[in-house]
């Protein structure tokens, strides 16, 4: 199946569709690999998700269990709403969360967690306020920064996403995640060659995952550049599949807007000619990552949950 099936005309729909796309992280967060939240205290809520299904679903029971047993106690609640969100079970977790916060008003972590939750959720504004209530100018918060980033793109305000998201990279010097959401924000400006030159940087990362490579493949091909795209997509899917891709794309954008404009100079690759090819898993994910990343035409990746 095409991984870029689904992709439009670059002008004047390129925001659309990539925005489709931006449900943080393609499959929300549950789509992101599991590093800890670097921002927590608690070791119980730092620990990886577990990656299989299995192990996923007995996390998700044991914490609700606590949860249950003290609605909106801060570690049961991160951590349920943790494992209900890698589940896609956005709306619970939102819900989890909500009860803490009503219990913790002024606690970050519970505010950071809660905001996460709401844009899963698509509550998007909702998220926007909170997320901006849980950390403070002299203690700032790369991983919420870029969640932050992702919501403004969803929102529509790619000169405030761009902000957040180079704003963490100030704090975080080369994180893939943070890379790669801010190449997608520059293909939402239409601006192909920044988003190349961040989604290439993110794609060299040793933390780089499929959803970041495939990205960088699709910029590329819309670039023009469809033998070194193909060259991309074979690193995570067969050579037939990574061909079809490419084909299915060519075959778009030979009678859609966004070539046309390319062609004639109106939007203008600065890396190599459009003829001729030039030489960015919270949880159990991330051993579905080839898979997520051939079902979405872009995917947002989200810093560690």
């Amino acid at each position: 199946m095409p991984l870029f099936r689904d992709f439009p005309r670059l002008s004047p729909r390129l925001g659309a569709v990539a925005l489709a796309a931006l449900t943080l992280c393609a499959a929300p967060l549950s789509g992101c690999r599991d590093l800890g939240d670097p921002s927590a205290s608690i070791a119980s809520i730092s620990q990886p998700l577990p990656t299989d299904e299995a192990g996923l679903r007995a996390y998700a029971d044991d914490w609700g269990k606590r949860y249950d047993a003290n609605p909106g106690a801060k570690v049961a609640s991160i951590n349920y709403a943790r494992a209900l969100r890698a589940l896609t079970r956005y709306g619970e977790a939102a819900a989890v969360m909500q009860a803490a916060a009503v219990k913790s008003p002024q606690d970050f972590e519970v505010l950071g967690a809660y905001g996460k939750a709401l844009a899963d959720s698509g509550q998007f504004e909702q998220a926007k306020e909170v997320l901006g209530r849980s950390y403070t100018a002299e203690r700032p918060d790369w991983t919420i920064m870029s969640v932050q980033g992702s919501v403004a793109d969803r929102l529509g305000d790619h000169q405030a996403a761009q902000k957040f998201y180079n704003d963490a990279l100030k704090i975080a010097p080369g994180e893939p995640s943070v890379l790669s959401n801010l190449g997608l924000s520059y293909a939402l400006t239409k601006d192909l060659p920044d988003a190349e030159a961040s989604l290439r940087q993110a794609s060299a990362s040793p933390r780089a995952d499929a959803r970041m490579r495939q990205n960088l493949a699709l910029i590329l091909a819309l670039e023009g550049k469809f033998a070194e795209a193909q060259t991309i997509s074979r690193q995570d899917m067969s050579e037939q599949a990574a061909s079809a891709n490419v084909e299915a794309i060519k075959q778009m954008i030979a009678q859609s807007d966004s070539w046309r404009d390319l062609q004639t100079g109106a939007i203008k690759p600065r890396h190599a000619k459009l003829a001729a090819p030039g030489p960015a898993p919270t949880n159990s994910a991330a051993a579905a990552a080839p898979a997520a990343a051939a079902g979405a035409p872009l995917a947002l990746s989200l810093p560690p949950s």
